[in-house]
């Protein structure tokens, strides 16, 4: 099969189409004739050689979210069949014509979205549920702030979280990004390169914070959150930030994170039916929809890595098969 392999650390441009061994699955696998692949952050850092990668993902193969057809299926796969279109959160190898990956890790492609729609909704869909929802427990009527709202993560925090009747703030990079934000259902957005996005929060108050900026943020996140505040990470600056500790005891307030790409497989799985169960009715119903800035040929993978890092877009970069 063909995959886009990263040849040597470095730029877009170690990207390469090469041939590369095609999978076959195992007993609780299924093995997915690839169309569709998004495009993800943590793809950038693995092909720069910055990333601690788990032991069992292809090292030099990135992409950690795909959709296609079900090719064949492992001896023990109970919940597929052969032809069934599904999207997948993978462990990586996502840039190439094949992937392995156990059943439990898929979801039906939803009625009505391409393979492109629905390869960008594995781990933004995941890392939602499980950030937002899970570990900070966002509850209807609760305040939201999203730093980073135009990314895929942020178009799919403030489109879930406003159907499930929360307010959503957001942090963006431009009145663009921004007037986006508010047409997917987000309350107000704060420019970050003019405004201060603690002066301009501070009396709405916040309940939940998603931060994937990491630590320059903390002290602001501190001084907006309510008390029983919570602050999710989901990214770390080289930052080491001074906490106040007096603050969070008085507030009351809960910092986590989390990593969603290095869990295991029960988890993962569990993940998934949860999403299905909360998620996929809202796509299907019309509450969410895609948002995809622009689609690349994988044999121009590279250029899709430039975008990326250009931090232009709004919404998904996904990679397709001709």
């Amino acid at each position: 099969m063909k995959a886009i392999v990263i040849s040597h650390p470095g730029g877009p441009e170690v990207l390469q189409l090469q041939e590369y061994p095609k999978p076959q699955p195992g007993p609780l696998e299924v093995l997915i004739a690839v169309q569709a692949a998004g495009l993800n952050r943590s793809d950038v850092l693995q092909r720069k050689g910055g990333y601690a990668i788990p032991d069992d993902a292809p090292a030099t193969i990135p992409g950690i979210e795909v959709a296609g057809i079900i090719e064949q299926c492992g001896a023990e796969v109970t919940q597929w069949k052969q032809g069934d279109k599904v999207c997948a959160l993978v462990v990586g190898g996502g840039y190439a014509e094949y992937i392995a990956v156990k059943e439990g890790q898929c979801l039906p492609v939803p009625e009505g979205f391409s393979f492109a729609d629905a390869a960008g909704l594995p781990e933004t869909t995941f890392t939602v549920w499980s950030n937002i929802f899970q570990r900070g427990g966002l509850q209807p009527g609760e305040n939201l702030l999203v730093h980073g709202g135009s990314s895929g993560i942020g178009i799919t925090a403030i489109q879930i979280a406003k159907a499930m009747g929360a307010n959503v703030f957001v942090t963006v990079g431009s009145t663009v990004k921004g007037e986006t934000c508010l047409e997917l259902g987000a309350t107000q957005y704060v420019n970050y390169k003019t405004q201060d996005f603690e002066q301009e929060l501070a009396k709405k108050g916040i309940d939940v914070i998603l931060d994937m900026v990491g630590g320059e943020y903390l002290t602001k996140n501190i001084n907006i959150l309510r008390p029983e505040g919570r602050l999710v990470y989901i990214n770390a600056s080289a930052a080491k930030p001074e906490l106040d500790i007096i603050k969070i005891m008085q507030k009351r307030i809960s910092i986590t994170g989390s990593m969603l790409r290095s869990r295991d497989y029960a988890f993962k799985k569990a993940l998934a039916e949860e999403v299905f169960k909360n998620v996929w009715p809202m796509i299907t119903s019309g509450k969410y929809k895609s948002v995809i800035y622009k689609t690349f040929p994988f044999a121009e993978a590279a250029d899709a890595h430039r975008l990326m890092e250009s931090s232009e877009h709004i919404g998904k970069i996904i990679l397709v098969m001709n």
